[in-house]
């Protein structure tokens, strides 16, 4: 009976085991993805912000094109 016991407690060993290696993975895919999700918004803010400075200055270009094209001065 000690013999079959042996193989038994080797599988519950490596079932600890292989499940504490499943939760570091998970754990860290986890963390990989509050870190891509933080990244992703934090970039999304930065180009929206940057797409209205950007809209903002072709506005500005295109009165001051056709004020030129008026023959307007631009004092």
């Amino acid at each position: 009976m000690a013999g079959q016991e042996d193989p038994v407690q080797r599988e519950i060993h490596q079932d600890w085991a292989n499940r504490e290696y499943i939760e570091v993975i998970t754990s860290s895919i986890k963390k990989i993805t509050d870190f891509l999700n933080s990244f992703d918004m934090s970039c999304r803010s930065r180009l929206a912000t940057l797409n209205e400075k950007l809209t903002a200055l072709e506005r500005r270009i295109e009165y001051i094109e056709a004020r030129v094209t008026k023959g307007e001065t631009l004092t």
